[in-house]
């Protein structure tokens, strides 16, 4: 499967689309170079590995507490650091990340969540090595 995004469910975005389709032919055009015998060099790609996945904040009715903080909102994919700005509560207290490391948020205040008590996931960017690949014969 291939999921593009994010974007809101039910909509239907040209440009996410489009993405879309890049995505799929290369993989496609991978699979056909493959079954030809072409050789694939060894390479190195940066992925990002989901750590956990992160809750609003919340009192002990379970009701949420705080929204993400403006400066998180819209910023999937990019550096959080310890002390940056995490949520914001009703009277303006601003909650920041505690952590040891860099993470990259992603799924940042996605609606489809907000049931699952999903602020955000956790992700942290890691390098992945691939050999040289080719078809062996049969």
């Amino acid at each position: 499967g291939v999921e593009v995004g994010p974007q809101p469910q039910g909509v239907a975005r040209a440009d996410v689309l489009d993405k879309m389709r890049k995505i799929v032919k290369h993989g496609l055009d991978f699979v056909q170079l493959f079954n030809e015998g072409k050789e694939f060099p060894p390479c190195t790609i940066e992925v990002f590995k989901i750590m956990e996945k992160v809750d609003y904040p919340r009192n002990k009715n379970g009701e949420i507490i705080a929204i993400i903080h403006p400066k998180l909102q819209d910023q999937d994919w990019q550096p959080l650091k310890n002390g940056d700005p995490l949520f914001l509560t009703l009277d303006g207290e601003v909650i920041p990340y505690q952590g040891n490391c860099t993470v990259y948020p992603t799924f940042i205040n996605e609606a489809a969540y907000y049931e699952k008590k999903q602020a955000f996931v956790k992700t942290e960017k890691i390098k992945l090595t691939a050999k040289h690949l080719r078809l062996s014969a049969s």
